[in-house]
């Protein structure tokens, strides 16, 4: 049984809103972001037949976590973007509640794509069934089904299959939660995508010495990088520390090696991936030159999300900037791709003290500075960066009681490259050892100043919109 088509309504939520969102002046010049409603995950993200896809979580109807839908962009080069047909849609009994995250995989040349599909009760209680879906010759999406019911042992919280092949089979890490009511990580192995074997759990709370570790373990991703394996993940419910996982839910990694016969994972510490206001999902695939490319959502599930003054446009929420992964002494590192160099404009040079120097124009800004002391960045009086020996912390107000809200990243930094655009800020710390990812929404065009005596040496561009045809 079908559930009704949801398109007319998208249609006509799409050409009442985009004009309003993208007439918005915190709508973003060079990030990827909803032309009208609610963007959230990135899903599907993957290098297929020359060009990138990367689908994203989307509800065309309002800013409300509701209606999910899979949208879709590709691009040849990850600067120039342009819309695809929507790829999924709730009509389905078993995904009439949501079209949840999922990842994209090239099944002997065929576009496939593995999602939840999210299935709510009247009672409160849900379920959930892991499908497919397959591209046809227009661009879109032709559903095949669901080829993993909700597995024993756990409750109706099961989502986000990210798939990948190695060897013989076909290899699915599944976020969960048991009984218990403890996260965890699932390991499923298929010859043929529709036929699946659990084979256990390989990370989550409680398990690899990490004891209590959260209620649920969203979005995850493993990948192999220099030989070690790297898993993804949004630990929802980890204990907060004073500077470290203080977002509503925090996005993180743990390192180390997979034993694929064993169904066993041997891993160090959980490491936030990312120390900013927002930042969670983050998915990762192949580029064809072998790098390995992440991108987020630049949002957090609950907290103030909805106190953003973009929802009274009718839009909420934007992608990061594409991410190249390395491995540098046991810490994984993220730096902007290389390709986001196109965007520049002419290359500008300056060295001074830090309170002498102009103001720089942020809206849509490339910025890279060393220090010779402690210095603050002030970006429109409405965040505020402080560099010092001990680290950074991030300082913007709380959009509900006015208060300062604080991040913080701890070591020696030695050099930041910031990305700004108009409502959003990537601040890249030692050449990727740490991230700062944040949206904010200043009163007026953001300036950036600088204060405090230290000597700063600034290397900055100005940037191109990124335009999504």
């Amino acid at each position: 049984m079908t559930t009704p088509t949801l398109l007319p309504a998208i249609l006509q939520a799409v050409m009442k809103g985009q004009p309003v969102a993208l007439g918005d002046r915190h709508y973003p010049h060079w990030h990827l972001a909803p032309v009208t409603g609610l963007l959230n995950d990135p899903n599907g993200f993957i290098h297929f037949q020359g060009r990138y896809h990367l689908f994203y979580q989307w509800n065309a109807l309002g800013c409300q976590h509701q209606h999910k839908c899979w949208g879709h962009w590709s691009s040849a080069d990850l600067t120039h973007w342009q819309h695809e047909p929507l790829a999924l849609m709730p009509d389905e009994e078993y995904d009439r509640s949501g079209c949840y995250s999922g990842s994209a995989v090239d099944d002997n040349g065929r576009l496939t794509l593995c999602y939840t599909g999210n299935v709510k009760f009247d009672d409160g209680t849900r379920t959930a069934w892991q499908c497919l879906a397959v591209q046809n010759a227009e661009g879109g999406f032709d559903k095949l089904g669901p080829v993993v019911p909700l597995p024993g042992g756990y409750t109706g919280h099961v989502r986000d299959p990210k798939v990948w092949r190695y060897g013989e089979h076909w290899y699915m890490v599944l976020g969960a939660q048991d009984l218990e009511r403890q996260g965890k990580v699932l390991l499923l192995r298929s010859e043929n995508l529709w036929n699946w074997e659990n084979l256990g759990e390989i990370a989550g709370s409680t398990l690899g010495g990490l004891g209590d570790a959260g209620y649920m373990w969203e979005c995850p991703d493993l990948f192999m990088l220099d030989d070690k394996a790297i898993l993804l993940c949004c630990p929802q419910g980890v204990t907060r520390e004073e500077k470290r996982f203080l977002n509503t839910y925090p996005s993180a990694y743990l390192c180390g090696e997979l034993d694929y016969d064993q169904a066993a994972y041997h891993h160090g510490p959980l490491v936030e991936l990312d120390a900013g206001f927002e930042f969670y999902a983050p998915q990762t695939t192949l580029a064809e030159d072998g790098r390995r490319l992440l991108i987020g959502w630049m949002g957090v599930p609950d907290g103030e999300e909805m106190l953003q003054p973009t929802v009274a446009q009718g839009w909420i929420h934007q992608m990061t900037c594409p991410r190249e992964l390395s491995l540098r002494d046991g810490k994984l590192c993220q730096q902007p791709v290389r390709e986001l160099a196109a965007l520049r404009g002419e290359a500008h040079h300056v060295d001074g003290t830090a309170s002498v120097l102009s103001p720089l124009a942020a809206e849509s800004l490339e910025l890279m500075l060393e220090s010779s002391g402690d210095v603050t960045l002030n970006v429109a009086d409405t965040l505020r960066l402080d560099w010092t020996r001990d680290g950074l912390r991030l300082a913007r107000r709380s959009l509900d009681t006015g208060e300062w809200l604080y991040r913080y990243w701890q070591g020696e930094v030695k050099r930041l490259h910031m990305l700004c655009d108009r409502s959003s800020i990537e601040i890249f710390i030692n050449d990727g050892e740490g991230v700062m990812s944040s949206r904010y929404f200043p009163p007026s065009p953001a300036m950036l100043a600088f204060e405090g005596q230290a000597h700063l040496r600034l290397r900055y561009w100005s940037l191109r919109p990124c335009m999504v045809e």
